[in-house]
């Protein structure tokens, strides 16, 4: 049966899920570094943990999706994927060194990594056609709210429990914003449980896994050619804080550079958070191609203009907003947007298979690009580096917009 209204119990279920999950997991990120410090960890251990973590999440995603489509189970899949991100947060608060921290953190992704695709797939299912994009708009929306509030609320936990579990043990306060965080995770865990309803879950015995690789339909493989083009260009945003404080640092100083970059990615969030859902209701009026395109030239512009930035050597605050707004345009974009043009390439049979390798594709393309830029950056000059990323988001964007039509801008 075609439900009738993308606003339903399972979109409100998954909105609310979304945000108590990126509240944890947000919390968590904030005070991680802090807690690496305090137990004498060095930062490269960071780096690697983090590009295992990343990596380990992107091949859970190529496989979680297929075992949905072909099992089912996919709410308790989810469900699971929840509480291994509040699980993951427990071990980390109760590290005391470098392991259990890994463990925790792996942990945390790979649930990510499973979640992900099958509960794209239990949305789609649950709405009509026509109106995905607003269903998947509202659901980013309120995935970065948490996204937001969960920085914000572990920094005041931070410098509110700092001067009184501090004399106890340095690394008191880090904990106790991790296991403090575990409450909206668990109840990411309990409103998707009993909101959500999995409409079409009972899963494909005989469907196998390369079988269901190469009945993707080719309309959708091109799509992945251009999605993995355009985000090998993709940077990672703390290259964006980054070189935002570096711009601003000869003007105001380092530590005011660094409050006011971490001040213009806070307004890219919540600029992300604000502008969701229009463009997913844009996407239903206008077509989900048309508008992915659209984004992907706004990201392309923002990668250019930053270059420029770094070439003249112009030092000012309002440039680099007009950077960090095109970006957080750019991310609502193609969170929003990208798996509404999926949904319409694919079949239902393989959806959540679909969903999956699109996910892998993107992880995939983030770390390929945060490695280039990086390596650029350090090794000849920031600005060839961002004119490096803007010129492979460019030939994305071109891919894209050349996709013949094949129900894309019907979504």
């Amino acid at each position: 049966m075609t439900p009738k209204s993308w606003w339903n119990r399972t979109i409100l279920g998954a909105g609310i899920t979304s945000a108590f999950g990126d509240l944890c997991y947000e919390m968590g990120n904030v005070v991680l570094p802090g807690l690496l410090s305090a137990l004498g960890i060095p930062a490269a251990l960071l780096g690697v943990m983090e590009g295992v973590a990343d990596g380990l999440a992107s091949f859970t995603k190529l496989v979680a999706g297929y075992i949905g489509d072909r099992f089912g189970h996919r709410k308790t899949l989810v469900v699971a994927g929840y509480a291994l991100n509040t699980i993951g947060q427990g071990f980390m608060a109760i590290a005391t060194g470098f392991w259990l921290i890994a463990l925790g953190r792996i942990l945390a992704w790979f649930g990510r990594g499973i979640r992900g695709p099958l509960r794209d797939e239990i949305m789609t299912a649950a709405v009509p056609p026509e109106q995905r994009g607003r269903a998947f708009g509202f659901h980013r929306a309120a995935d970065t709210f948490g996204a937001i509030l969960g920085p914000a609320i572990g920094t005041g936990l931070v410098a509110w429990l700092g001067s009184s579990l501090a004399t106890v043990s340095p690394t008191m306060p880090f904990r106790s914003v991790l296991v403090i965080s575990m409450i909206p995770g668990a109840l990411a865990v309990l409103s998707f449980a009993v909101l959500v309803h999995d409409p079409g879950g009972g899963g494909k015995p005989k469907l196998r896994f390369w079988g269901a690789m190469r009945s993707m339909p080719s309309s959708f493989r091109h799509y992945l050619v251009a999605v993995g083009i355009y985000g090998s260009g993709d940077f990672a945003p703390t290259l964006l804080i980054l070189a935002a404080t570096q711009t601003l640092s000869p003007s105001y100083g380092l530590t005011m550079a660094g409050a006011l970059a971490g001040s213009l990615y806070v307004l890219r969030n919540t600029l992300q958070t604000l502008v969701s859902y229009p463009v997913g209701w844009l996407s239903d009026r206008l077509g989900a191609r048309r508008v992915l395109v659209g984004g992907y030239v706004l990201g392309t512009l923002s990668c250019v203009l930053l270059a420029i930035i770094f070439a003249l050597g112009y030092w000012n605050i309002l440039p680099l907003a007009a950077v960090f707004i095109l970006s957080g345009i750019c991310a609502a974009v193609q969170e929003t947007v990208e798996p509404v043009v999926t949904a319409a390439l694919v079949p239902a049979e393989i959806r959540a298979t679909c969903y999956g390798v699109l996910g892998a594709v993107n992880g995939v393309g983030d770390l390929i690009s945060s490695f280039f830029v990086g390596l650029i950056w350090t090794l000849v000059a920031p600005q060839w580096a961002f004119l490096a990323a803007g010129g492979t988001l460019l030939m994305g964007t071109a891919l894209l917009a050349a996709l013949k039509n094949h129900g894309a801008d019907s979504a």
